[in-house]
């Protein structure tokens, strides 16, 4: 059964499904996006696993810390909420961490701080060329200005057919699939002091540089548009021992268009990182 829950944090609450028993592998999300993306995912996971699909702080039903707090809404405060959750859940100390673009960022963070008995990062930020984390910064900049602009002008601009057809082919691998056909840029995440405005900054000039010892793969999906695969050459110069993974037919969200694929490597990644866990515990 799929159980959704609230955690109350000293900022926020985080809303989460759920479901299986066992070692447990906990899914997080990109920048804008919710835990409903795992959906598929999890239901292949679950017969193996305990199975935890979090909704990052700001994101699907979990809020936003208030702006002005004692601490900056970033990457790091995300990596936190998430250890958090994992105490007020009973999770082993290290559970396996899976994560897509942002989500994969805070896997291997919790990885660098001894916290995950495996990562499964899909195309995570963090590794981007020069001249892409430069775009990045643009592009944040970018959606601080068009929050100034009226919520009404912003909708309608992104229902235009170009518009349309710019979201489709960013955020899916093949645009053509009548599933694909709805989809728009959700211009609710741009408006004034949304989360999205708020942790965008943050993560266009955020480049991982931690030391990971736990077995990683990394995964990117060959027709990636927002973060090209060539990012997977720069992680595994920075985590030599990582499992590279490509993911034909698969784009940015690769959980929206090959979760069998998905839940596959997850599989492996987890069930690969046992004679790490035994060797530790020798």
């Amino acid at each position: 059964m799929n159980r959704v829950h609230l955690v109350f944090m000293d900022t926020s609450r985080i809303v989460y499904d759920d479901r299986g028993t066992g070692e447990a592998v906990l899914l997080l999300h990109g920048l804008g996006h919710h835990r409903r993306a795992w959906r598929t995912v999890a239901a292949g996971l679950a017969p193996h696993y305990r199975v935890v699909a979090a909704d990052l702080p700001g994101f699907g039903e979990s809020p936003a810390p208030g702006p002005g707090g004692p601490r900056a809404y970033d990457v790091d405060y995300l990596v936190d909420a998430v250890l958090q959750l994992c105490a007020d859940l009973g999770l082993e100390e290290r559970p396996h961490v899976v994560g897509n673009s942002l989500g994969g960022a805070v896997a291997l963070e919790m990885a660098a701080r001894g916290r995950a008995a495996s990562v499964t990062a899909l195309s995570p930020i963090g590794f981007g060329s020069a001249a892409r984390t430069a775009g990045a910064r643009t592009l944040a900049l970018g959606a601080r200005a068009a929050a100034r602009i009226p919520q009404r002008l912003v909708r309608a601009a992104a229902h235009t057919p170009p518009a349309r057809a710019l979201a489709q082919r960013a955020l899916r691998a093949d645009p053509g699939p009548p599933a694909a056909h709805g989809i728009a840029f959700d211009t609710s995440v741009i408006a004034p002091g949304s989360p999205f405005v708020r942790m965008a900054r943050h993560v266009a000039r955020y480049t991982f540089s931690g030391t990971v010892a736990c077995p990683v793969t990394v995964a990117w999906g060959e027709r990636d548009r927002l973060l090209p695969p060539a990012g997977a050459r720069r992680a595994l110069r920075r985590i030599p021992h990582a499992r590279s993974v490509v993911l034909p037919g698969c784009g940015h969200i690769p959980m929206a268009d090959d979760p069998r694929a998905v839940a596959a490597v997850v599989l492996r990644g987890c069930r690969g990182a046992a004679p790490y866990a035994d060797a530790a515990r020798r």
